[in-house]
């Protein structure tokens, strides 16, 4: 633990709620539930009854403990964020098991495994070159024998107490998590369910979305009024899912510049700032429900990092009936925008609740983030 993290305000109450959040759960199996039950406990409700701002636990509650854990869904559940989500991408054998990135390279300790040194390897990934290892060349039974480990351990030194502590988990342990804790709850656990790099898992003969609509009809969570978003950087896969099951879909908006890779790929010249255009907007309202923009899109920041004038678009999406889903709210100075960062240390807290206000004001519907307590403290401040 750096001294600036030992130091910030609150920083120990939280993670020692944390703790105590990941006793009580004593994780270790999933009980499975059988089909019938699996469609009695999928969940029901339209996704416009949820709290407004919605706050979606960003991988979890990957503020305080490894992220795509079951241990991070627990606690991000636990500290009250309203919806929880998941990342996915598939094994050798045809599994979908909730990573950030095929590449588990830093997310888990493979490199700890002679068994699987040979497996190491180069690939180009949506243009982009990658050494390490990777979730298609695994079986799922071989995911299982690494175990997870904190991602970014310079910002997070405190989460490296927890590498070890979870497997890798499958989408399908994740659907029996979220009805088990549906069934201790009496209500139901929304998830947020991205497709990664669906083009390039289409190319290998992984299809993404046809493995994930079996699964969500199986679990139940297949209809127009499911507790479930489908999210996607490429909207050819929102288009193919909306044709398979009827949750509803959110195209995910990378930086203005950007194209997405399904774009790329078709020679299709738009950019995300095309998208994010009124004609554009319409267009992707004829097969989504919302968006998902990087939180520049929606208060652009200077040249010295801190926030200006907010844009047209969360008017421009409301517009258009299109719900907002921005990302990433974080705690640590490193990631705040400049005005809302306090003290010299990058990993140190800075004024997270202030940046939180300054987003809800400009009417998003809800916000991605790794600290889903200060999330949800801060959202219930604004709703007064």
């Amino acid at each position: 633990m750096t001294q600036g993290a030992d130091r910030t305000p609150g920083r120990r109450t939280v993670l020692g709620a944390a703790v105590l959040g990941t006793a009580a759960l004593g994780v270790g199996g999933v009980t499975a539930a059988p089909a019938a039950a699996a469609e009695r406990h999928g969940g029901h409700g339209s996704y416009r009854d949820l709290p407004t701002p919605t706050i979606i636990g960003h991988r979890g509650a990957s503020g305080y403990r490894p992220e795509h854990t079951l241990g991070s869904y627990q606690l991000a559940l636990d500290m009250g964020a309203h919806v929880i989500e998941q990342d996915l991408v598939p094994t050798k054998d045809g599994h979908l098991v909730c990573r950030h990135e095929n590449d588990i390279t830093g997310t888990t300790d493979v490199a700890a495994h002679p068994e699987f040194a040979s497996r190491k390897t180069t690939k180009s990934v949506d243009g982009v070159s990658l050494t390490g290892w990777f979730t298609e060349d695994f079986t799922l039974a071989e995911l299982k024998t690494l175990r997870a480990k904190e991602r970014i351990p310079a910002n997070r030194q405190e989460n490296t107490l927890y590498d070890g502590r979870w497997t890798v988990p499958s989408f399908e342990e994740v659907l029996r998590w979220a009805e088990k804790e549906g069934r201790k709850r009496g209500r139901p656990v929304w998830l947020h369910v991205e497709t990664k790099h669906p083009s390039y898992f289409r190319a290998l003969g992984l299809g993404l979305e046809e493995r994930l609509a079996k699964l969500l009809r199986r679990h139940g969570r297949h209809r127009a009024d499911s507790a479930v978003f489908l999210q996607s950087f490429e909207p050819s896969s929102i288009q193919r899912l909306a044709d398979l099951v009827d949750p509803p879909g959110v195209v995910l908006l990378s930086g203005a510049g950007s194209r997405p890779w399904d774009f790329i790929e078709a020679g299709d010249p738009r950019t995300v700032a095309d998208l994010v255009k009124p004609e554009g907007l319409k267009w992707i309202a004829s097969y989504a429900k919302g968006i998902g923009p990087t939180l520049d899109l929606i208060i652009p920041k200077d040249a010295s990092g801190k926030l200006g004038t907010p844009t047209t678009l969360v008017r421009d999406a409301h517009a258009q009936g299109l719900i907002l889903h921005p990302y990433t709210m974080r705690n640590e100075n490193t990631f705040l925008p400049a005005d809302f960062r306090r003290g010299g240390d990058p990993n140190a807290y800075g004024d997270a609740f202030g940046a939180f206000k300054v987003y809800f004001e400009t009417g998003i519907d809800g916000i991605f983030t790794d600290n889903a307590d200060t999330g949800v403290l801060a959202a219930a401040d604004f709703r007064g």
